[in-house]
Parts: structure tokens; sequence; C-alpha cells
């Protein structure tokens, strides 16, 4: 199977305008764990390849050990595979995990997405619109990681307002393993899904304002079968077969 992204084999630098992490004491184990799952995330490293631990920790200004400690995270989130005495690799997910997971995490959000409706306060909508428009703020400016962040941080939200637990950790579980999935479909060579999930976004947040349970869970399912689409279209693109 292609890979997610051809971001695989850039150079391991830190993005273009980031600015320079400081050498001398190590961040935090939050501040690592968030920078090494954004940079999978964003492709920097391919499917299936090895994560080269010497060199991220150049990167990152950290040793050995909180680096390792911050891929057992991810491993937990199905982002890499630890493989015995073999290092790192990014887990590969085949065309079948891909449609697998989207309709599970489709039918996930789609309940979130009724039970917040029932139960979301009017304080927790405002913040969702506020995340909202930053995220087109993004989205105008064509800055792919901003508008992702927000993007997830939005579907987060929804999830919280449904004031269910077991919904909750079933959805964290998933996600992480949808992440670079959903984030690929928004690449610039995906220009016209961008702009189709940002429309879906503002129907999403019509739906909620007006609590309206049975259509904001068919805004969501739908959002992730066409996020679903436009990754497996761009994998069949890419594929050289």
């Amino acid at each position: 199977m292609s890979s997610l992204s051809d971001a695989g084999n850039m150079e391991l630098d830190a993005q273009p305008g980031a600015e320079p992490v400081p050498k001398p004491g190590a961040p935090l184990h939050g501040e690592v764990l968030t920078r090494l799952r954004d940079y999978i995330v964003e492709g920097h490293i391919a499917d299936g390849a090895r994560v080269p631990e010497r060199q991220l920790c150049d990167m990152l200004g950290i040793s050995r050990t909180p680096l390792r400690e911050a891929l057992k995270v991810l491993a937990a989130e199905g982002l890499i595979d630890l493989l015995p005495n073999r290092g790192a690799r990014v887990r590969s997910l085949t065309v079948k995990d891909i449609s697998d997971l989207c309709d599970v995490m489709g039918g996930l959000e789609s309940l979130a997405g009724r039970l917040a409706c029932e139960r979301i306060t009017d304080e927790e909508i405002a913040q969702i619109e506020q995340v909202h428009y930053e995220m087109y703020r993004f989205y105008l400016r064509k800055d792919l990681p901003g508008y992702f962040h927000c993007n997830q941080t939005i579907h987060e939200q929804i999830v919280a307002a449904a004031r269910n637990d077991v919904l909750a950790v079933s959805y964290a579980s998933f996600a992480s393993r949808l992440r670079r999935v959903r984030y690929s479909a928004n690449l610039d060579k995906q220009r016209d899904r961008w702009g189709q999930a940002m429309r879906e976004h503002e129907l999403i947040l019509d739906a909620l304002r007006r609590r309206a349970g049975e259509e904001i869970g068919d805004l969501l399912f739908r959002h992730l079968r066409n996020k679903r689409m436009a990754v497996l279209e761009s994998l069949e693109a890419s594929d050289p077969a």
C-alpha cells in the first residue's frame, strides 16, 4: 500500500518557520509527546519507516530516555509499532484498516453529536464556536497544522459534551490511530477536500447551535465517510501500480 504522505522522504528538521528547540533543559514529557506525535501525524516519517531515534533526539533537544517513554505512549495509541531489538516503526494502515476505522469513528462521532445536543451548555457551544472561527482563519491562511489542531479540538469538545465516559475512552483509542489519515485527507493535493471539510464543519456547528441531534449525528457520520473516501482516492492515485 502507498504511504499516506510523500513527506516521509523529507529531512528530519523542524518545520520551516518553527522556533528551534533549545538544547539545555529538556522539555517536559508532555511537550515531547505532543511534538513527536505531531511530527509523525504530519507525515514527516513515512508509513512503515523506522523511527530515527538519534535524529529525533537532536531535533527535540532531549536524551533517549524521554524519547523512548514518548514512543511507548504513541505505540499504545496505535501510531507506531515497537519491535523487539529493532526500534520503532510508523504503523502502516491497509485500505481495510482505514475503511473499518472510519466506519467505527463515524458511528462514535454520530452518537457523540446526538448526546451532546441533549447535554451541551451554551458556554460549551460558545467555546466550540471560538475554535471553529480560529480554524477558519487557519484555513484561509492555508496553515494545515493549525487548522488540523483546531479541527481535532472541535471533535474532542463534542465528544466531551456527550458526557459519556465509555464513549470518550473508545473515541480516544480510535482517534489516535486515525490521526494520520485525517491529516492526510486535507493535504494541499487534496485542496478540494479541505474546502469541503470546512463547509461540513459549518453545517455541524449550525446543527449543534440548534441542538438538532439527529441532524448532527448524520452530518458527523457523513463527515467521516467523506474523509475516508478522500484518503482512499489519494492512496489509489499515488499507487504506481
